[in-house]
């Protein structure tokens, strides 16, 4: 009989040892993400302004392609702490020396991916596409567009990136030449800023749930 109750005592002892286990996990799960979330609005937002100069480089029909500037401005907006979607609109020209130079435009849609969003220092990925046009808007093609870049805060709200950019043009005459079998293909390199803004409220209510967290945790000694 005893051995019975024992059995039946353990069997309670464990249950509750498996409850307790199962509930306490979730729990440090919850304060995980909490700190996460905290750290990616304490260095960033739920949106930012995208600036960025750099240099354009053309892969066309010329063999003689003078290296030009291009500027870009645009706007993203936090979908998740790794994912946003942005729009960028991008300036640069185009040319070839003593024959060609022309100014375009283009507007560009893309979904981008951090890698490390919790930290100071994060790489990217992005991939989208566009609409490429002459700055006399005679001319105009779409085109797609993949890059990848490193992203640093500086300061709260302020980050310094690094990013390269590859764009294929569904069009040939980008150069003002059509001539060969494959189109034209542009490759931007930069250096800009991330300007972020909002996002405050959430990182009081996260900010609140840690302290609520620590709060609860306090160890108070016995007299």
């Amino acid at each position: 009989m005893r051995s019975k109750y024992n059995t039946i005592f353990l069997s309670i002892v464990m249950a509750l040892i498996t409850n307790s286990s199962v509930f306490a996990q979730p729990s440090k799960s919850n304060d995980r993400f909490n700190a996460r979330k905290y750290a990616f609005y304490d260095f960033r937002g739920a949106n930012a302004i995208d600036l960025a100069a750099g240099s354009t480089f053309i892969d066309g029909d010329y063999t003689e392609y003078a290296l030009e500037s291009y500027f870009r401005l645009g706007y993203k907006c936090i979908i998740s702490s790794h994912l946003n979607v942005n729009f960028i609109f991008n300036k640069y020209n185009i040319a070839v020396k003593d024959v060609y130079n022309q100014g375009f435009m283009s507007y560009d849609l893309n979904l981008e991916l951090l890698l490390t969003p919790y930290t100071k220092c994060t790489p990217y990925v992005y991939a989208g596409g566009g609409y490429n046009t002459a700055n006399s808007f005679e001319s105009a093609s779409t085109k797609a567009q993949a890059g990848l870049g490193i992203e640093y805060i500086v300061t709260s709200n302020i980050g310094l990136k690094l990013f390269g950019e590859y764009n294929y043009t569904f069009t040939d005459a980008l150069d003002g030449l059509v001539e060969g079998t494959t189109d034209d293909m542009l490759l931007r390199v930069g250096l800009g800023l991330h300007i972020y803004f909002g996002g405050n409220k959430k990182k009081e209510m996260y900010q609140r749930k840690l302290k609520t967290v620590i709060n609860s945790n306090l160890i108070i000694p016995y007299n």
